[in-house]
């Protein structure tokens, strides 16, 4: 085997990262092992999102092996033998198909955190690619290069709002408290106001290539880009990857882009501080369950890979594939709830939204999902949520479904509806409340 060494050269980026990871999974190595092939993008993935301090054999014995909440690493040593197993198995590939490679992975003994680094070996030059004037040139597509320019303008802006009002959640505490919340309102939002902590506010995170799914029309999902779902590792730990049967992308520039929900943040940091309480902002992929579990949370999207974990709720609503399914319809509900387009322009014209609110495992905190089929249905439900009148609406019915008529329950499901024009959402209205059995 031909020595293999650390580079002095430049910096390895994300994407040259990526594409090692690509071609080490792709191989004979992993291609057969869905579970070490897991395990190692798993911690990759997290290497690259800034998680690796926290990455542990506990995190991993949960989300790779499925071990469960009670999962004990000293009494079940799944993770220290699958580490070792892959260790062998990088090893195996770097001396025979990754012979030559510029760049090394490596998961160090007794660690669990990736190492990615450059390479210099007797092969290498041997094996080198051809000079880039000599390669056939791939020009992008101009519809995705478009859509890829405007999605990064969104996360830029997106990402400055986030900073901007976590900046302002750090300072409310120490404001005095201002006033109070009109009582067509006060009353949903009191767990979350002073003297408790600032609630946790994520936003979610899509592609920029949207995924399509049941709820598009049939004009969208023919114009859609398939993508072989093995080809997108990265989308692993979507809801997406385990909900949807194809990778079908459809680009979006109004009707999936976070843009609803950001602005519901804004009006939601608006009334916390109009009460003296702080806002804690963050993109949902770097909420975990367990922070999630012992805090006030508000979330948005509901499309992370512990969502069923908090939501599961067999009897009421239920999100799958861009579709509201209803489990136990009513007199006068639907089965199934799917959005609404123009015929002709396929525009949006009606999307749905769902909200449901749960006590946290301490009872005194709560758990609020606020989640649109399309960015417009979110944003239409945070405007329902903080209008005092259409509030009052939904507590006297809450309080006609109690069983006192006296107590609002603690947990609930809100569906509600609103229409959509020119990508801009109109005013919602409630199709119909379940009250959740404690």
């Amino acid at each position: 085997m031909a020595s293999v060494h650390t580079s002095v050269g430049p910096s390895i980026s994300l994407f040259e990262k990526r594409e090692e990871l690509r071609r080490v999974l792709g191989s004979k190595y992993f291609a057969n092992s869905p579970k070490k092939s897991r395990f190692l993008e798993f911690v990759s993935e997290q290497a690259f999102q800034g998680n690796g301090d926290k990455l542990n054999e506990y995190l991993i014995g949960v989300e790779v092996y499925d071990r469960g909440v009670d999962f004990n690493a000293q009494k079940d040593p799944i993770v220290r033998v699958q580490a070792h197993e892959i260790r062998r198995l990088l090893n195996k590939y770097y001396e025979e198909n990754g012979r030559g490679g510029l760049i090394r992975l490596d998961l160090p003994s007794g660690h669990y955190v990736p190492v990615f680094r450059r390479s210099t070996s007797d092969e290498a030059a041997a094996d080198a690619p051809p000079p880039l004037e000599d390669m056939p040139v791939q020009v992008p597509n101009r519809l995705h290069l478009v859509t890829l320019i405007l999605g990064a303008l969104c996360i830029v802006l997106t990402s400055l709002l986030v900073l901007s009002f976590w900046k302002g959640g750090q300072a409310a505490p120490a404001r005095a408290q201002l006033t109070s919340l009109p009582e067509g309102i006060e009353w949903f939002w009191r767990p979350f106001l002073p003297p408790a902590e600032a609630p946790l506010i994520t936003i979610p995170n899509h592609p920029l290539l949207r995924a399509a799914h049941d709820g598009d029309s049939t004009q969208t999902l023919a114009e859609g880009h398939e993508i072989p779902k093995a080809s997108l590792p990265e989308f692993r730990d979507t809801i997406h990857f385990r909900e949807l049967k194809r990778f079908v992308f459809v680009p979006s520039l109004t009707d999936f882009t976070s843009v609803g929900e950001t602005l519901g943040v804004v009006n939601l940091c608006k009334m916390f501080a109009s009460v003296g309480q702080g806002c804690r902002v963050q993109p949902s992929r770097l909420a975990n369950f367990e922070e999630i579990k012992g805090d006030n949370a508000i979330l948005q999207g509901g499309n992370q890979s512990w969502s069923g974990r908090v939501f599961l709720n067999v009897q009421g609503f239920q999100f799958q594939s861009g579709l509201i399914l209803n489990r136990n319809p009513q007199p006068g509900e639907k089965e199934v709830y799917k959005p609404e387009f123009d015929p002709l322009t396929n525009q949006l014209t009606r999307d749905y939204a769902l909200v449901l609110m749960l006590p946290n495992e301490r009872k005194e905190r709560r758990v609020l999902l606020i989640y649109g089929i399309y960015t417009q249905g979110s944003q239409a439900a945070i405007e329902y949520l903080t209008n005092p009148e259409r509030m009052a609406e939904l507590r006297k019915l809450l309080l006609d479904l109690s069983s006192d008529h006296k107590t609002i329950p603690p947990s609930f499901q809100v569906l509600l509806t609103t229409t959509v024009e020119n990508a801009v959402p109109g005013k919602s209205s409630l199709v119909a409340l379940r009250i959740i059995p404690n």
